[in-house]
Order: structure tokens, then sequence, then C-alpha cells
């Protein structure tokens, strides 16, 4: 049975607390782990979450900020040492190439995994698989970041009363999902468009474009909230969102489940992110991430 999750590692900004870890986040999508920016501790926080180094085939940095990124020496170092027997693909932007190479050899350790580079220097696709396609965007942060959509395919759903209609059934409903028709009727005629799921991480960023064309239509929407909106000109000048600036793009974009992470440690009661995300009119499903929880990718409509 596929699943398709995020597992959520860490959900603090600059500095974690008691109570929040450094940022992480793995997307489970049927078979493939994609591990978003791995902070200081992801290694342990994936030991606590149930994560193995096994799991991981893609690994997608947004940005050198070290609550982004420390953790991927740990990460890149499990791996190798647990010898994982597939390739894993690290996504980061180009201009970071040399913070990137300072923490894939932070120490000595034997390298045993085909880790592939490919770095981000441009808005447009990265990879397609017969799963999905990942593309990244260029976001607003006083250093170069990226964030990250991941599109399914549409397929076909079929449809049993015109199914019916036309006398197929049986394994002549295979045939017609294969040949695209079957007895001068077509698939179009007994089938409709089924809507690939459509998933986006975006981190520390101002609002700006590449946040809107990566949130549009989104089944799942993971995005920073740093500030609360009373804090609107500190996120503008330090390269945010906050808790009311998120919610309005989740809700201008049609996203069905909003999750909102990345918290300044200023802040105490995380429900008023809520009542903020509320206020600013998002109705869809909400969650306020906390370390160690799992958000399901909701079911197709």
């Amino acid at each position: 049975m596929s699943v398709r999750e995020l597992v959520v590692l860490g959900t603090a900004s600059q500095v974690p607390t008691r109570h929040r870890n450094h940022n992480g986040y793995l997307l489970r999508w049927d078979g493939e782990g994609i591990l978003f920016d791995p902070g200081e501790g992801t290694q342990r926080q994936m030991l606590r979450a149930g994560v193995a180094a096994h799991d991981l085939n893609r690994i997608c940095v947004t940005h050198f900020h070290g609550d982004h990124s420390l953790g991927l020496a740990g990460v890149i170092q499990r791996v190798n040492l647990d010898r994982v027997p597939h390739e894993i693909t690290a996504h980061y932007p180009r201009s970071g190439q040399r913070f990137y190479d300072r923490l894939r050899h932070a120490t000595a350790y034997r390298e045993t995994v085909a880790l592939t580079e490919a770095p981000v220097d441009a808005d447009g696709p990265l990879a397609v698989t017969p799963s999905y396609t990942l593309e990244a965007r260029r976001l607003s942060h006083p250093v170069e970041s990226y964030g990250y959509r991941l599109t399914e395919p549409d397929g076909r759903r079929m449809l049993p009363e015109r199914l019916a209609a036309h006398g197929i059934q049986g394994p002549d409903v295979g045939r017609i999902q294969r040949d695209g028709a079957l007895d001068g009727v077509p698939l179009e005629a007994v089938s409709e468009v089924r809507r690939g799921q459509r998933f986006a991480f975006v981190m520390d960023t101002r609002l700006c474009p590449g946040v809107h064309a990566l949130a549009e239509g989104c089944d799942l929407l993971v995005i920073e909230s740093t500030f609360l909106d009373e804090d609107e000109a500190l996120a503008e000048e330090h390269g945010h969102l906050t808790a009311g600036q998120a919610a309005r793009v989740a809700r201008e974009a049609g996203v069905r489940h909003l999750v909102l992470t990345h918290f300044s440690q200023r802040y105490s009661d995380p429900e008023e992110f809520e009542r903020q995300a509320r206020a600013a009119g998002f109705e869809g499903e909400l969650t306020v991430a906390h370390d160690l929880q799992r958000v399901p990718v909701p079911k197709r409509r």
C-alpha cells in the first residue's frame, strides 16, 4: 500500500528550544523519501521518528542558513555508515556549493553511497519520475533560496456507469485503459481526469511570485510562518512570512491542507498562529506543526 505523508522532524527557526528541534521534514511519497532542510539534530530526530537512512532518496536544501543545513553532514555520514544501496540525489542552491562541499566533507568518513549532486540555479523542473515531477522556484531571502514543488501526473478515473452503458466489463476495462479505445469507444467516454496530487515546501522568504507559484492548487503546503502578524515589519526586514501572510497565500492558491512551521522562539503560544491563520480567511485543513508529527497528504478529490 502506498504511503504519502509528511514526517515533521523539527519546527524551530534560528534557535532550537526545549520543545522544538531545528528544521527537518521528510516527505514519504509511495516508495520514495525526500528529506527537506536537515537542520542540526536531524539524524537524532530521524531515529525518534522511525525514519531510517534507507528511506532517503533525495535531499532538498532551500538555502544555506544553519538551521536549514547544519544537519546535512550527519545525514550524509549516516547514509554512508548504513551503506544505503540506492542512489541519493542532493538538490541545493548552486551559489552555496562551497557550503555544501564543507558539510559533505566536514570530517573523515568512508564513502560507500552514490550521492549525486544536482544543484539548482534557476526556476524549473529538477527531476521527472513516473510518480512525480520535482521543480524549484526562487524565493526572496537575504541569501539565495529556493522552494520545492512536487506534482503527480494526472491520471484517469474510470466511471462505472459509463462503462456499463457501453457494455464494457471484466478484462475489457483494462484493455481500454491500456489501448485508449475499445470497439470504437474512446477512453474519454468512460472516464474522467483524475488530478494528480501536489505538494510544496516553502521556507525562508518574503512574499514574492515564487511563493504563489509553489502554493498554487496544492493538496499539502508546508510553509514558514516565523512571525505573528504584529511583527510583519520584522518579518519583511529579515526575509520571512507571518502566519497571516502564509494563510492568505494558501487561501488564494486553493490549498487543501496548510502546515505552518519554522516558528520564532519569541512566541510561547502555538495556538496564536492558528488564530491568525483563520483570521486571514483560510478555511481548509490547518496544522500548526510540532516535532515528530505525521501529516498525511489529503486523499484525492
